[in-house]
């Protein structure tokens, strides 16, 4: 499986794939000013704690499940760099289905005007 996922894949998973946890390591402020629904909050400088944290702890703190190591998990950020470096900490820890949405919010935010 490929380390990063498009615009069109990231669509079909949204609409099919109750599994899926979307996971978005912008900053607080990047947040407020629009998010792709579904997302949770995971800043990258928590992203390898999160990761880690007891599952009632995750639970807890973000309002889903802790991804399992083999659940399909996307990472995104503004323009790609920081879900690249998510994507490759989750793998470090056995998360071996994660991927980046490449395009990331930019390019969702873009796409979805039109």
């Amino acid at each position: 499986m490929a380390n990063t996922i498009k615009y069109e894949e990231l669509k079909a998973l949204l609409a099919n794939n109750k599994d899926l946890i979307l996971i978005d390591v912008r900053s607080e402020e990047e947040v407020d000013r629009g998010r792709i629904p579904g997302s949770i909050h995971i800043p990258l400088q928590t992203v390898d704690a999160a990761l880690r944290m007891e599952p009632n702890d995750f639970k807890a703190k973000y309002g889903v499940g802790k991804p399992a190591t083999g659940s399909e998990l996307v990472f995104y950020c503004q323009s790609g760099r920081r879900g690249e470096m998510a994507t490759r900490r989750a793998r470090e820890q056995g998360h071996i289905n994660a991927r980046n949405y490449a395009g990331a919010y930019s390019e969702w935010s873009r796409r979805q005007k039109n």
